[in-house]
């Protein structure tokens, strides 16, 4: 393909063909953005949200543009555009988010690829909770608690599902009973070794995680620190949902990137501009632990927090990712500039 006159198209159906709708191909992108993202080795501006309604409109209502460049052998440009309406699934029958990835190539930054990105966005951000794990979570944990129960959440337990052999119980709970009954009963098709409990209230489930999954539009928090056990990993995907003193009780807060997480006037921004957290306080960077700058888990009843705000990095690394199998297995619409 010349790369100068055409590009290449790949649809969610595409990327599916090629594998993008389990979690492998994800693991292993968005480690290398992280690790790189550690090193330095990226170029990444602080991501513009688009609101119409800033005043009175949901937190989850909104476009964000995501530009990136990842170096070292991924090296590649991008911009993930991707629009979100809370209101998406029961309003309008359509998920709540939809967007495009454009890849750039960095030496002329022509366009070289246009992909389908929720598929790439939900199951990228399902990678980094995996990697927590890997990294945060204890050994061998077996209970894992998701409070949110639609396609994040799905993308979130079916790739820890996939990747942790030794799970054998997931709880759920979701405000929308039947969207929680009908996760259940995907996941028990799809893991018949797993026992999938629909909980009663959120507290419930909460209590019963190892690993616990935030995957809610929440938009203020209702998660106390007493709910959570001795040991619990988070990955606080949906952001909002912990209430601020769990990030001032637990034994160690990490994120994806401080400067991104430091803003928008989420809990932990907050926290900052009231005094009570700061950069120092932090404990790390979750590229520093998998390069061996910061320490992961340290001992058996750490609570550990993970709360990724989500990075363009890891969108452009998993596209490329997607992308150069793409090439490989002449999969895809080419398209004339």
């Amino acid at each position: 393909m010349n790369q100068q006159q055409s590009i290449l198209y790949l649809s969610k159906q595409d990327i599916i063909a090629l594998g993008g709708n389990t979690s492998h191909p994800y693991v292993r992108a968005v480690r290398r953005a992280l690790e790189l993202h550690a090193q330095k080795d990226f170029v990444q501006p602080l991501k513009p949200y688009l609101r119409t309604d800033e005043k009175n409109g949901h937190i989850a209502d909104r476009i964000i543009a995501m530009p990136a460049y990842v170096g070292g052998d991924v090296s590649m440009s991008g911009l993930k555009w991707i629009g979100s309406k809370h209101d998406n699934p029961s309003r309008r029958g359509i998920e709540r988010a939809s967007g495009l990835i454009i890849l750039n190539d960095p030496e002329s930054n022509y366009p070289i690829a246009i992909l389908e990105a929720s598929l790439i966005s939900g199951m990228r951000t399902a990678a980094v909770t995996v990697i927590g794990a890997q990294h945060l979570a204890k050994p061998e944990f077996t209970k894992v608690s998701s409070i949110g129960c639609g396609v994040i959440a799905r993308m979130q337990l079916t790739s820890l599902l996939e990747q942790f052999a030794a799970i054998r119980n997931v709880y759920l709970f979701d405000v929308n009973d039947q969207a929680a009954n009908r996760l259940a009963a995907e996941l028990r098709e799809t893991f018949p070794h797993v026992t999938v409990q629909v909980a009663e209230m959120a507290e419930n489930a909460v209590r019963q995680a190892e690993v616990l999954v935030t995957a809610t539009v929440a938009a203020e928090p209702y998660i106390p620190f007493e709910w959570l056990n001795k040991g619990t990993f988070v990955s606080n995907i949906s952001i909002m949902d912990l209430h601020k003193e769990v990030f001032l009780r637990a034994d160690k807060v990490v994120v994806d990137d401080w400067d991104q997480a430091n803003r928008e006037k989420k809990v932990i921004h907050q926290l900052v501009l009231e005094g009570r957290f700061s950069r120092e306080q932090l404990h790390a960077e979750l590229g520093e632990v998998l390069i061996g700058k910061k320490p992961g888990r340290e001992a058996e009843d750490e609570i550990i927090i993970l709360n990724p705000m989500g990075m363009a990095v890891e969108d452009i690394a998993s596209a490329a990712e997607i992308y150069r199998k793409a090439i490989a297995n002449d999969v895809g619409t080419k398209l004339h500039l």
